[in-house]
């Protein structure tokens, strides 16, 4: 079997990714094997965290005449379903999993703690990060890279609905071209809207590298710890 190239990892995963083709909650054969590939990780002893966005359920920018405070908070409770769905289904498939969220509630889940975090981690427990940065005005995306600086992630696996960064729209532009390797620099300077320029920066500044691949193709997950050349990877150079 081959070896992993990286041995903790922080797994991005977009809220509407869990929806699927839906649209909208839940598609759990897509939950599934997205669970499935995370114990796949767990089997090979990759460390894994993972952050769920909240777009399935609810995402701020659509709260009409919602101020932004009370519109994002939304969104953080959203992420912490996300987050108890997908450890739900890990631990069906007998994945020991941790959600932490940064915001309490106790019944549901523990709250962040580093040094805590690590501990799971180092047990080989799956521990899912929810309520982002646990403030509003910061995306998922910057928790990811919050938390990914915060427990040593050797990386972000983004996965998202496209394959890779383009410099345009694929789905609007059929002559998009795709990149298979970029630098922070040139994702802000070009604002490539890999993540946010706040979670970018983050990473940047924090030498973590990110793997951008598509998640609808099956075993990319995988593929990507194993340092097989997918999608478009982000680094300093």
């Amino acid at each position: 079997m081959s070896l992993p190239k990286y041995n903790r990892v922080m797994l991005k995963l977009s809220g509407e990714a869990l929806a699927g083709q839906n649209g909208y909650g839940f598609d759990f054969d897509v939950v599934s094997r997205i669970a499935m590939e995370i114990k796949d990780l767990v089997e090979m002893g990759v460390q894994v965290g993972a952050v769920v966005g909240g777009g399935n359920i609810w995402r701020g920018r659509n709260g009409a005449g919602m101020d932004r405070t009370t519109a994002d908070y939304m969104g953080m409770l959203a992420t912490c379903i996300n987050a108890m769905a997908l450890q739900n289904i890990l631990e069906n498939m007998g994945v020991v999993t941790r959600v932490q969220t940064a915001i309490e509630m106790r019944e549901i889940a523990e709250p962040f703690v580093r040094r805590r975090a690590v501990r799971h981690l180092e047990k080989g427990r799956v521990v899912i990060f929810a309520a982002g940065t646990g403030n509003p005005y910061f995306s998922t995306d910057t928790a990811a890279a919050l938390r990914a600086a915060e427990i040593s992630a050797e990386v972000i696996l983004l996965a998202k609905k496209v394959d890779g960064v383009y410099d345009s729209d694929p789905n609007t532009n059929p002559e998009a071209q795709k990149f298979d390797k970029l630098t922070f620099q040139e994702v802000l300077e070009k604002d490539l809207k890999v993540m946010d320029s706040t979670a970018t920066s983050l990473c940047k500044d924090n030498n973590i590298p990110i793997i951008v691949f598509g998640l609808d193709t099956p075993g990319n997950i995988k593929r990507a710890v194993l340092g097989e050349n997918i999608g478009t990877i982000v680094t300093n150079n």
